[in-house]
């Protein structure tokens, strides 16, 4: 389809007579159409269609019906029968009253074009960029970020079941490209036990019984495989993504195979990062959070905070369900640092915290990284009379510390940690440090002198700051502020299905979180254009009781 883009057209008058009448106070459509206008042109989505070809639906058009359809939490199919029937869609979108709409799947084709070329992001940037240039959005201001969990859209399977389901999604797949070839490799009795879905209640109970049968379909699977790395295989069936899947999972659920085929122990298992849970979504990962457990992924909302101004989501990522949270932190103050969006303090908890991030963030993007950092966790530290790091003196220049009986330390060795950190290993002499008349208050070694692992400098010194910040109750008032984005996942995944992945895979899983950031914005805008106050927290009336008393 090609595309020539146009200007937008004003709202036929029919159209609006009629909805001015059915909403004589108007509507949220109607308002955004009056003072926020459209956001979106067709020019800023024109790289997405060729020049030639069969006439495109305007592109305008669809980025804003994805996001109308995001604030209600429609289906593709429910979306174009809102276009199709209802006069303040119509209105929004300047459409005649007798405007017949359009075929469903033109909403997915639409988001298979934004996904190709990278260009979701455009359905938040440019709402954002609007938003700025009438003075609702601040730049360089405060922003805060957190996390929560994202279901896949698939079967959360149990192993067996993932051994059984990923063999009959490689039939499945190959009897689509090459019937003939499977027909001439399957026994009979596949048919049977690979014919439909496999689930649990099918299944053995008892562990001898369940391990037979795991190794009976593990047994299965080596045939399979054999038979499409044979020479003679047509070769684009070993191309197939499911053949390499089949290849991958019983690479990591059996050992190789011998006489006797077994399943792995867990303790020679990938780790959780690689495991495959599902053949149908094979970026989906498990994961678990304190008594929370989930395969899926996870979002990152970042919003502004800023005084008097609209809470607005500035960013979303999204990330495979074992990255950590502090992993997300650079990728989110260089996209925002990309957008001109920047904060001057991001406010976030312990977990996406670092010393490496402390300094990270305001050498590279002048970003104060205002959390809570772990306390000194040594015996030393929590003992009344014990000598911790903040004990020890440390000379940067001469590389020499010395130790709270003033000895100088021995050693002075950079070197890496287990994840590829840069640190510092210091050694005092044994001799002297098994003399010291304070040896018991240092450390609880019999022989081995009292040894200390730091930071570099800057990071070191960045880390100490901050333990004393966190102390100050100027800290404790900038920091209550964080526990507003609390609110906003919590209306993600109240108001619009933010937990429940709409679609299979990773970069679709994306491409929700962002249409679904788009929308609470909007939601969040006219809101305030109506003045609209912000929910406060909600106390029960038993703890406001405990408040009375007190």
């Amino acid at each position: 389809m090609s595309l020539q883009p146009q200007a937008i057209p004003p709202v036929p008058e029919e159209t609006s007579r009629v909805v001015h009448a059915a909403f004589p106070k108007g509507n949220r459509y109607m308002r955004m159409r009056d003072e926020l206008g459209v956001f979106f042109s067709d020019q800023a989505f024109a790289h997405l269609y060729p020049h030639c070809g069969h006439a495109a639906q305007t592109p305008w058009r669809l980025a804003l019906i994805t996001i109308m359809q995001f604030a209600e939490n429609l289906s593709d199919r429910q979306a174009a029968e809102a276009v199709r029937a209802r006069i303040d869609w119509k209105y929004a979108l300047s459409l005649e009253l007798t405007d017949t709409g359009f075929d469903f799947s033109v909403l997915s084709e639409f988001r298979d074009r934004l996904r190709a070329s990278g260009a979701e992001q455009q359905l938040l940037e440019i709402m954002l960029q609007a938003f700025q240039q009438k003075g609702l959005l601040k730049a360089h201001g405060r922003q805060r970020t957190d996390s929560t969990h994202v279901l896949a859209k698939v079967r959360d399977l149990t192993r067996l079941e993932l051994i059984g389901e990923t063999l009959r999604h490689t039939l499945n797949t190959i009897a689509k490209v090459e019937p003939d070839w499977l027909r001439a490799q399957v026994p009979d009795e596949w048919y049977d036990r690979y014919g439909k879905r496999l689930e649990e209640a099918q299944f053995p109970k008892t562990p001898p019984e369940w391990e037979t049968l795991a190794s009976k379909m593990g047994a299965d699977g080596f045939r399979l495989l054999d038979a499409i790395y044979a020479d003679e295989t047509p070769t684009p069936i070993r191309a197939l993504v499911a053949v390499e899947t089949l290849r991958q999972v019983w690479l990591q659920q059996f050992y190789a195979p011998t006489s006797a085929i077994q399943l792995r122990a867990t303790k020679d298992s990938p780790p959780g990062a690689l495991r495959i849970r599902s053949p149908q979504d094979l970026e989906a990962r498990y994961s678990a959070k304190r008594s929370t457990e989930w395969t899926g992924y996870k979002v990152h909302l970042t919003e502004s905070c800023d005084d008097f101004m609209p809470r607005l989501l500035t960013h979303v990522e999204t990330t495979e369900a074992t990255t950590a949270d502090q992993e997300a932190i650079p990728r989110i103050h260089q996209a925002l640092k990309a957008k001109e969006r920047a904060p001057h303090q991001h406010i976030v908890d312990q977990g996406y915290t670092s010393a490496h991030l402390l300094v990270h963030s305001q050498q590279g993007f002048g970003i104060d990284l205002l959390s809570p950092v772990a306390r000194n966790s040594g015996w030393q530290a929590k003992a009344k009379d014990g000598f911790d790091l903040a004990h020890f003196e440390i000379d940067w220049k001469r590389k020499v510390v010395r130790c709270p009986n003033h000895k100088r330390s021995h050693l002075w060795t950079p070197g890496k940690d287990s994840y590829g950190k840069p640190i510092i290993h210091i050694e005092f002499k044994r001799s002297v440090c098994l003399k010291c008349p304070m040896r018991s208050q240092c450390t609880r070694s019999k022989e081995q002198p009292r040894n200390l692992t730091i930071k570099v400098q800057e990071e070191y010194q960045a880390l100490e700051a901050a333990r004393e910040r966190q102390k100050t109750e100027e800290f404790k008032q900038a920091y209550a502020i964080r526990a507003g984005i609390e609110g906003t996942i919590a209306q993600g995944v109240r108001s619009f299905d933010l937990r429940q992945c709409r679609y299979i895979g990773l970069s679709k899983a994306h491409f929700q979180h962002i249409a679904t950031a788009a929308a609470i914005n909007l939601v969040r805008i006219l809101a305030w254009l109506e003045g609209i106050p912000l929910a406060k927290t909600r106390r029960s009336h038993f703890a406001k009781l405990a408040t009375a008393n007190g």
